[in-house]
């Protein structure tokens, strides 16, 4: 299945039906009066969250809503029909905007939440409503009221405890596969992952959180350039960021910088994610380049940086750092 976290729509909220004007007409009731009913409501456009959804694929081949029109209002007062309201299903943290204002709309962050984003429009009022002692054969009722229209982003933002971030190639793949039962694709080429993996972790006997590796980011992820900015809206939600940074022989550029370089990455996205707690482990260490390893344990601790040691490979320092992340999530005892 093909990830897709981002759509644009268009809706249209049905509008409503018109009042009716019509008399009655009986055997003996001469001049019966004015009978016209009400015109029923326009369908809502309404978005509802389902935990079995885990992307926008559905909605990324239609981009126009339009919810059911209301019928109009009958004879004999009779109320026309409500419109149906239209029910788009999305995942699970799924946050709605308003196209151009960028206004929030709605976050639907549980399972079963919904919210209507397009109203449907009022039914009209039948010619009965109007009837007055002076007035006594109205022949003119409302008209329905048309439906809202808008144009919305949709974006899914994954609801994740831990986010996993670094440059390509920094072991987040192969970190997740170790702690998790999810099984990302794994090689030594940049961009291996090409698009977000969430993995659960087990705590304890009956405890977990959810960790999500997310592409990797390289200079300019900002601004669209490789796969990072893509994917920087899923780092959002996390409890805290661990930076992954390769200290091996073979990593390209000091560890410092690369670090540094991400956390730019992220400023410039948002500012807000840079105040996020964080913490720094170190991996590939079963190849470690000694002198990396040694300016990156001094860089974090004048950044006052909780920081680990972690080989994937070998399981070195993987339990002392998922306790650590227990307790920074909020799992008690952790």
């Amino acid at each position: 299945m093909k990830f897709i976290d981002y759509v644009k729509l268009h809706l249209k909220a049905g509008d409503g039906g018109g009042g009716l004007v019509s008399f009655r007409r009986e055997k003996y009731v001469p001049r019966g009066g004015p009978d016209g009913g009400d015109g029923g409501r326009g369908g809502h456009v309404t978005f509802r969250a389902g935990a079995e959804l885990a992307t926008l694929l559905d909605l990324k081949y239609k981009s126009s809503y339009i919810a059911e029109r209301g019928e109009n209002g009958m004879k004999k007062k009779m109320h026309g029909r409500n419109g149906k309201d239209l029910i788009i299903r999305v995942p699970v943290g799924t946050v709605i905007t308003e196209t151009g204002t960028g206004v929030t709309i709605a976050d639907l962050d549980a399972d079963g939440k919904e919210a209507i984003v397009a109203k449907g429009g009022r039914g009209g009022l039948g010619n009965s409503h109007f009837a007055t002692p002076v007035r006594q054969a109205p022949r003119f009722a409302q008209p329905g009221l048309p439906g809202e229209e808008k144009d919305v982003t949709v974006e899914l933002k994954l609801l994740a405890d831990v986010g996993l971030i670094g440059l390509p190639n920094a072991g987040k793949s192969t970190l997740i596969s170790v702690i998790s039962s999810a099984r990302p694709k794994i090689a030594d080429y940049p961009f291996t992952t090409l698009e977000p993996v969430l993995g659960v972790v087990k705590y304890g006997d009956y405890r977990s959180f959810v960790v999500a590796d997310i592409p990797g980011l390289i200079e300019g992820a900002h601004r669209g350039v490789g796969l990072g900015f893509q994917f920087l809206r899923h780092v959002e939600r996390t409890k805290i960021l661990l930076h992954l940074v390769d200290v091996s022989i073979t990593a390209v550029g000091g560890p410092v910088g690369n670090l540094t370089k991400v956390n730019r990455e992220l400023a410039l996205y948002s500012p807000a994610l840079v105040k996020k707690p964080q913490a720094v482990a170190a991996t590939k260490t079963d190849s470690a380049d000694p002198e990396a390893l040694s300016a990156l344990r001094e860089h974090c601790e004048k950044k006052g940086l909780d920081f680990f040691v972690l080989s994937a490979v070998r399981k070195t320092g993987i339990d002392e750092l998922l306790q650590y992340l227990a307790g920074k999530v909020g799992l008690k005892g952790a």
